[in-house]
């Protein structure tokens, strides 16, 4: 399946659920941004599962501008979780050569599956200084 499936797949729904760190995909995301802003005005429900950290509460303000959604529809839109409890819905992720020139994929942490996501440049990039920076904030050296 490719974003193009999704997209369809997305289209077709009358409830949508989505368990996201960072709204990446509806606001970011083109072909996304119009397809929820159009989904919204077809009374497709929307739910989403995120964790409650600054960067999301900061995104679902750019999501409330976006699509003219009021904070009492967000309430109803959105579960705001502790980020411990955001951690089953995670996937795999690997990074490959972190200091130089990273490569990033990732995989279902509990099936055995042929199936990778590898990211592009950027992102892997973006991966590897989040775990620089969070193995400092931790073991206060360099990985």
């Amino acid at each position: 399946m490719n974003l193009k499936d999704v997209i369809k797949l997305e289209n077709k729904a009358k409830e949508v659920w989505v368990i996201t760190p960072t709204l990446y995909y509806d606001l970011e995301n083109k072909n996304f941004t119009e397809l929820v802003s159009v989904n919204l005005g077809e009374k497709t429900k929307y739910r989403y599962i995120v964790p409650a950290s600054k960067e999301i509460r900061n995104n679902v303000e750019k999501y409330k501008k976006a699509f003219g959604v009021t904070e009492e529809e967000i309430q109803k839109m959105f579960c705001f979780i502790q980020e411990t409890d955001f951690g089953p819905f995670i996937n795999e992720l690997a990074i490959y050569n972190g200091t130089s020139e990273p490569v990033s994929v990732s995989t279902p942490p509990t099936e055995s599956s042929n199936e990778v996501i590898k990211y592009s440049e950027k992102t892997a990039e973006r991966h590897a200084k989040a775990f620089v920076d969070v193995w400092k904030k931790y073991k206060r050296t360099k990985p």
